[in-house]
């Protein structure tokens, strides 16, 4: 099974039964309109360059740093997901630069960028990227947040589910 098809798969189960309750952020790699989503918290995006960009070490950078820098993007993805980390439309509601370089997986997103072919927005907390040495996170000024959600499908009555979703928004905040 491709790496495609894995993403696929992710995605769809909870669409498809196989899993009851996603712990995902947004946006959705899936359509929510048959799911209940309950926030759980906003999350902060960031910049993720490659230790040794010129934008790296910044204390933060704003859409306007950006403008010719070459974005990374999952294939295989909806273009709202795509064009939610890519920043396309910008908040003017200009297109982003052409590209953008696609990649299978978010470890090859990683690579792309730390072999300096492109720059990606990532979420604050998310490890993978922080982990590296050769590569850099810069906090971003006047973008949105993504969320940390808990998605279920709304037709759901189990009270396991509920009581899952309960927990969860008592449980997994982001600590300030």
């Amino acid at each position: 099974m491709g790496p495609r098809t894995h993403r696929h798969r992710a995605g769809a189960a909870l669409p498809d039964r196989r899993v009851d309750a996603l712990v995902a952020r947004t946006p959705l790699p899936i359509p929510d309109d048959e799911l209940d989503v309950t926030v759980l918290y906003d999350e902060p995006r960031f910049l993720l360059v490659p230790a040794s960009h010129h934008l790296a070490g910044k204390e933060s950078v704003t859409l306007d740093d950006l403008t010719d820098e070459p974005f990374v993007a999952c294939a295989g993805m909806a273009a709202s997901w795509t064009g939610f980390w890519r920043l396309d439309p910008r908040p003017d509601g200009s297109p982003a630069p052409p590209g953008p370089l696609l990649v299978d997986t978010f470890e090859d997103k990683l690579e792309a960028v730390a072999d300096g072919r492109a720059i990606a927005l990532v979420p604050a907390d998310d490890r993978r990227c922080t982990l590296r040495d050769d590569l850099a996170t810069v906090p971003v000024e006047g973008v949105e947040p993504c969320q940390v959600v808990v998605a279920t499908r709304s037709e759901d009555a189990n009270p396991l589910v509920a009581r899952f979703r309960a927990s969860a928004k008592s449980l997994l905040v982001r600590e300030t």
